[in-house]
């Protein structure tokens, strides 16, 4: 805070804050404002000098020399090129599991956090910010309308803003600017009345616009304030003379603000205003565009031009031919009074324009911008090499010192982004480890931790176990019979009570290296406490910057070569000296401890180095200790021994056992086959006799419909003959005794059909 106000107006304006006033933030905002006015003019002017498509595109602009932009185009890969990559480990090498688990996990949940906010498109435009205007800011921000989420943003420099100070550390409050529209106003702001918030000053962005990065809706700047020194955030806007939202800070940072200590190039001294490199070379670039513009214009004039007498006639006309034929091939001009053509001579009749002189002062003009675009390179420290021009008379030790002059110029460009991706990536840590819940973080970052609970009940179960061995043996101990089969078999029984206390120290392992395993409980613990995760865990990133192949090749030859020698030294020491493994191993860590070879190859160090320990702990056991092993190992023997007997016995009752089965089931598969060729006869035999019927059948058929159609025949003729009676003697006696006769071969016919169809259902339930 500056000492600028008195105790009176601090106290007043204290109390309109209690009040729920806006004024006086408001006045913070205008007061910041005003004070990085010119600071954000000149931005302006800058930004459009380095890319304003209206301005480059006019055909009617002078000519330029896109020196500033290429400047920038060269700066922004050598300071910033590649994504930071979050690196979290313990901050001390003690191999304790609960920091190691944590810190993977919250390594993890930072990888997927830089991933799924596309962190390398927000470090791009902080680069470009602090190499066009010397100022970049990103903002993180904690999200949970869907779903738990870690916001990384790009803050525009004019929506920036902060309390005017001499240094970072004695800013008391942060602000950004936020454009909303109506709708978003009454989402966002619901416990303020709707009548007030149409108060407020709706405008459209007009710094926006100019650069085409705004629509022409009406929207309101809402200014969040995050001030230290009164321990609240605060939401106001012009237009509404309350307080949109305020409260306590909803996240608990280290250092307070959402947003990291602004990357800065050069800042004015004794405050925190950015001062654009630009301004630095801005007289060379003026004078560099100047003579630019005069060598185009000079350049037009580089034509041949040439003056003769005006009414020559003939020699005129023949001048004016030479001058404008295009043809190559046509080099000469006949002229028929060519005694009148100056006696000869071409240059006693022409006067030609002195071109010479202007390619002499073209000449002149190239050099004079070529030393000025020098001196912009002595003034941002763009060496050559850089660029990647280079003089082949150079040697590479002047090439190498040209590289690390520019290079030792941009360090601290290159440092302050390193920087501000290790304070995202820590803000960013910082809101995970303390707001995410542990379901979230186990999903995203697909880690598999035991809780509580089933650690809790494997100790449970290991721990009856071996109060279930410890029981039998004070019952061994007491238990009368039990102690004569000992005193008859002390062998054996001592071999039991071997395995039996073996087996209580493997239980005792086991529940130790339990109680020691990281549980998510314990781990949500650690990163859960504020004031002790800083002490524990170590948050960094790895560089920004993109690495010389070749160098990179180098340092991976150092660090095998490194590797490779320690050992081949150690290993033999460790063999003739057990003792030395301990010091071997932290011999080895301290060795490859500059080298960063990644999680997995530290991990892979340490478990080597403790294999080492371990080796020499077991080589420095007592000769009783040895003694006891080896007979160990002879009893492990014979037990092999008998076991593989009895294996080889179990295989050959199995082997029989198989081939008995084998038999059993050839013999089964061959009645099988009997039963199924039997069956097949009796299906042929079934299907021949089916057959036969079937054939008697249709042959009993096509007889009775032979005799249908005989005896239709002889109804048809008797009808004949009756009408023929009729009508001769018309004597209706005999005609009734012909129906009659013809009623009874009627009814025999249909006896005889009855019969045939009886004869057809007998034969169908044959058939079935």
């Amino acid at each position: 805070m500056t000492d600028d106000n008195t105790p009176l107006e601090e106290e007043e304006r204290a109390e309109q804050i209690e009040a729920g006033k806006s004024k006086p933030w408001l006045d913070m905002i205008t007061q910041a404002e005003k004070t990085f006015r010119d600071y954000q003019e000149k931005a302006d002017k800058i930004d459009k000098l380095y890319a304003d498509l209206s301005m480059k595109a006019n055909p009617a602009r002078d000519r330029e020399f896109a020196l500033f932009w290429a400047n920038i185009q060269v700066l922004g890969p050598s300071i910033y090129s590649r994504p930071p990559v979050p690196v979290v480990v313990p901050r001390f090498k003690d191999r304790k599991p609960v920091p190691g688990a944590a810190s993977e996990l919250l390594e993890r949940a930072s990888h997927v956090v830089f991933e799924m906010e596309d962190i390398d498109q927000v470090m791009r435009m902080v680069r470009d910010d602090v190499n066009i205007a010397a100022r970049g800011v990103p903002w993180v921000r904690y999200e949970t309308k869907k779903g738990e989420r870690v916001c990384i943003e790009h803050v525009d420099r004019r929506d920036f803003l902060h309390e005017p100070a001499r240094k970072w550390k004695e800013v008391g409050w942060v602000a950004r600017r936020a454009w909303l529209d109506h709708e978003a106003m009454e989402d966002r702001f619901k416990d303020v009345p709707k009548d007030k918030l149409k108060e407020a000053a709706y405008e459209v962005q007009t710094d926006a616009k100019e650069r085409g990065a705004a629509d022409d809706r009406q929207k309101v700047a809402v200014w969040e304030i995050w001030s230290k020194d009164e321990d609240k955030v605060v939401w106001v806007t012009e237009g509404i003379d309350i307080v949109l939202d305020e409260g306590a800070p909803h996240l608990s940072l280290e250092g307070f603000y959402p947003c990291p200590r602004p990357a800065y190039a050069t800042v004015q001294r004794g405050s925190l205003i950015p001062v654009p490199d630009m301004v630095f070379y801005k007289d060379q670039l003026e004078e560099v565009n100047e003579l630019t513009a005069r060598i185009s214009a000079l350049a037009e004039g580089v034509k041949v031009k040439g003056f003769y007498p005006a009414g020559a006639g003939e020699i005129g006309d023949a001048i004016e031919a030479a001058i404008h034929n295009t043809d190559n091939r046509r080099i000469l001009v006949p002229i028929s009074n060519f005694a009148a053509f100056g006696g000869g001579s071409a240059k006693d009749t022409i006067v030609w324009l002195p071109i010479d002189m202007i390619v002499s002062t073209i000449a002149q003009l190239i050099e004079l911008r070529k030393q000025l675009i020098d001196d912009v390179y002595q003034i941002t420290g763009l060496s050559d090499i850089m660029r990647g021009s280079t003089d082949a008379n150079e040697t590479l030790g002047a090439q190498e010192l040209k590289s690390q002059y520019g290079s030792v110029r941009i360090r601290d460009k290159q440092n302050e982004l390193i920087r501000v991706a290790r304070d995202v990536c820590r803000i960013a840590a910082e809101i995970i480890a303390e707001n995410f819940s542990k379901k979230t973080l186990l999903e995203m970052t697909q880690s598999d931790i035991a809780n509580d609970a089933d650690i809790k009940k494997q100790i449970a179960g290991l721990t009856q176990e071996g109060q279930g061995i410890e029981a039998q043996l004070q019952q061994a101990q007491s238990d009368p019979e039990i102690q004569q089969m000992v005193q008859q078999n002390p062998e054996k029984a001592q071999e039991i009570m071997q395995q039996a206390q073996g087996r209580l120290q493997a239980i005792q392992k086991q529940v130790q290296e339990l109680a020691e395993t990281p549980t998510i409980e314990k781990v949500m613990a650690l990163l859960r406490e504020q004031r002790l995760r800083p002490f524990v865990l170590d948050i960094e990133t790895d560089s920004t910057i993109q690495p010389n192949e070749d160098a990179e090749k180098q340092r991976r030859t150092e660090f095998t070569q490194v590797l490779t020698g320690l050992l081949a030294q150690m290993g033999p020491a460790v063999q003739q000296n057990p003792a030395m493994a301990p010091f071997a191993g932290e011999v080895l860590k301290f060795s490859v401890a500059p080298f960063r070879a990644g999680r997995e190859l530290d991990g892979a160090i340490d478990d080597f180095v403790e294999t080492m320990k371990n080796a020499g702990g077991q080589q420095q056991e007592d000769p009783a200790a040895a003694a006891a092993q080896a007979e160990m190992a002879t009893e492990q023997q014979r037990l092999k021994m008998e076991m593989e007997a009895k294996q080889a016995e179990l295989q050959m009752r199995q082997q029989e056992a198989q081939t008995k089965a084998e038999a059993d089931m050839q013999k089964m598969q061959a009645d099988m086959q009997m039963k199924s060729v039997d069956a097949e006869a009796k299906q042929a035999e079934t299907a021949a006799k089916l057959q036969q019927m079937t054939a008697t059948m249709e042959a009993g058929q096509q007889k009775h419909m032979q005799d249908m159609e005989k005896g239709a025949l002889e109804i048809e003729k008797l009808r004949v003959e009756i009408q023929r009676l009729q009508v001769q003697t018309g004597a209706q006696a005999q005609a009734a005794e012909i129906q009659a006769e013809s009623a009874e071969q009627q009814a025999d016919l249909n006896e005889r059909g009855a019969a045939l169809k009886e004869r057809q259902a007998k034969q169908s339930e044959a058939a079935e």
